[in-house]
């Protein structure tokens, strides 16, 4: 379980009830800070180049009810053509921290691609619990997922 002391280490912050960044994720198909996907990152990155690369605002895109940022005008064009194929599961949130019920931000430094699809984690160390038992994060967080989403 994510404690309050992970959150705090991680330089993000708990509101004192209810989920994490619950209002900033309103009326978004995905988590966003400051509205823009992945802290800026750009999600096509991590399958072209295997690493996560910054986006620039030079080569943004809306999907999914927030701007993406791209590291280049074709990284933004692959995306376009194929955003579900691209965009992190769970909305952007945490994988572990969705498997357990509940959402969490992330850090674009901690993440996977399983079987074609990428998976974000808070931090390193939450992605070492993920990584742990991968298919079994994966499916508690497959039936979690649609009741999270919906109290988005």
């Amino acid at each position: 379980m994510i404690t309050r002391r992970d959150v705090l280490l991680s330089g993000l912050s708990l509101p004192l009830s209810g989920g994490i960044w619950g209002h900033a994720a309103m009326a978004q198909d995905y988590f966003s800070r400051d509205g823009v996907a992945l802290r800026g990152y750009d999600p096509v990155a991590y399958y072209t180049t295997g690493a996560p690369q910054p986006g620039d605002a030079a080569f943004a895109a809306e999907w999914g009810g927030t701007v993406w940022h791209f590291a280049s005008a074709q990284n933004r064009d692959l995306f376009l053509s194929a955003p579900e194929t691209y965009a992190p599961q769970y909305g952007g949130y945490c994988a572990w921290a969705v498997s357990e019920g509940y959402t969490a931000p992330i850090d674009p430094d901690a993440w996977r691609i399983v079987d074609g699809k990428l998976y974000l984690n808070a931090n390193r160390r939450i992605q070492r619990r993920w990584e742990g038992d991968i298919a079994g994060h994966i499916a508690r967080a497959e039936a979690n997922w649609p009741k999270l989403r919906a109290g988005l």
